[in-house]
């Protein structure tokens, strides 16, 4: 049975691991630009690694102190449900130690209903990011539901 670990990590400290795994999630798969993927909100994230039990690094994920979650970027053959429910377990508890009272996400415009079903609200306009139609939604960290995501950029 597979068993997968998470840590907390800075960009500092593990930028490379970090940024191997977001490039073949989000730059190569989903072809979202290098200077989108990476920006300056990286420095001031606290980040998650999620690691298989071979000790490889397969998954990340970034939240603000304000409690924004971004980069959530999974290899492919670890994209189960158990697994999204996992990280996101773990980024909710990460949010809770940072502080925040709510979490809060760019949403692709077509998740958004499958959100909202799930208490998620609406927060500002529709914009665009890296050529995709995006919504913040956001929701209070004691409601957080991890079961309707997948992943986020």
């Amino acid at each position: 049975m597979m068993s997968f670990t998470f840590k907390q990590v800075t960009w500092r400290e593990k930028r490379n691991e970090l940024k191997q795994v977001r490039e073949k999630v989000f730059v190569y798969e989903y072809h979202i630009p290098k200077d989108v993927e990476f920006d300056k909100c990286d420095l001031s994230c606290q980040h998650l690694l999620g690691f298989d039990n071979h000790g490889n690094s397969i998954a990340t994920a970034r939240i603000t102190q304000q409690g924004e979650i971004g980069r959530v970027a999974v290899l492919q053959a670890y994209r189960t449900h158990e697994f999204y429910n996992l990280i996101f377990e773990q980024i909710a508890l990460c949010a809770k130690e940072l502080g925040a009272e709510e979490l809060s996400f760019n949403c692709n415009i077509v998740e958004k209903e499958k959100f909202k079903r799930c208490g998620y609200a609406e927060q500002g306009n529709v914009f665009m990011e890296a050529g995709i139609a995006r919504q913040r939604l956001s929701c209070p960290l004691s409601r957080f539901d991890p079961k309707p995501f997948t992943l986020v950029h």
